[in-house]
């Protein structure tokens, strides 16, 4: 179990909280719960009430969107040092997605009404979440319209790529980098066809950039890769 200086180290490395002080990070991981989840167990559903945001300690959650005739598309994946949930803090709308771990998980839950006292008590704090929280929606939105005008292989390009990234980040190799993603999951992200994403792939493959496998994909060449983004 992480301590509470832990706890606040991991925080400040979270964009929402990365405005927050030494004192005011102190304060949230005093209120922190850790959370361990085996994989394919769910965080929680689409539609739940929406009181916990979590950030991710150890391990990889995604989340999913389910259609009625029970078709499930990946929104997006989450590894350590992510926040997911994070609009609980300021309301109590019910959740837009899915949320269920692909691996052993190991996550810091954070209750909506212990940041919403930390929040009354310390106006600063609130004033900084504010501010971050609208600085990721920009950045999204910024996301949202640079996509708009990518191709399908650049967006195709663009998924692999962020998703080797964070590979590394996790603290992969240099070198080959393994994701753990199939492709319907990559389509799914790039917001594209499994048809479309599939023929790209094997472009890649052909160009030796990458290699398939069942379920995973190995980049040998990630500057390569990124070339492919435009």
């Amino acid at each position: 179990m992480a301590t509470t200086e832990e706890t606040a180290a991991l925080l400040a490395n979270v964009g929402v909280f990365e405005a927050l002080g030494p004192d005011d990070l102190a304060r949230v991981a005093e209120v922190a719960v850790p959370r361990h989840l085996e994989a394919g167990q769910v965080v929680f559903r689409e539609g739940d009430k929406s009181d916990t945001c979590y950030i991710v300690q150890a391990g990889h959650c995604r989340a999913i969107r389910e259609h009625g005739d029970g078709r499930a598309i990946t929104l997006a994946q989450f590894g350590p040092g992510d926040i997911f949930g994070e609009l609980a803090m300021f309301d109590d709308e019910t959740r837009s997605a899915t949320i269920e771990t692909m691996e052993s998980v190991d996550l810091v839950a954070l209750l909506a009404a212990d940041m919403r006292r930390l929040m009354r008590e310390h106006t600063d704090i609130a004033v900084k979440l504010v501010v971050s929280l609208g600085r990721r929606l920009r950045e999204a939105n910024e996301r949202i319209s640079r996509q708009s005008f990518q191709t399908v292989q650049s967006r195709v390009a663009t998924v692999v790529a962020q998703l080797a990234s964070s590979a590394l980040d996790d603290g992969e190799p240099q070198g080959d980098v393994v994701v753990t993603a199939t492709q319907a999951e990559i389509a799914q992200l790039a917001g594209s066809s499994r048809e479309s994403a599939s023929r790209f792939l094997a472009v890649l493959e052909r160009a030796d950039v990458i290699t398939q496998g069942r379920g995973r994909i190995t980049v040998h060449d990630l500057g390569a890769l990124q070339r492919y983004v435009y």
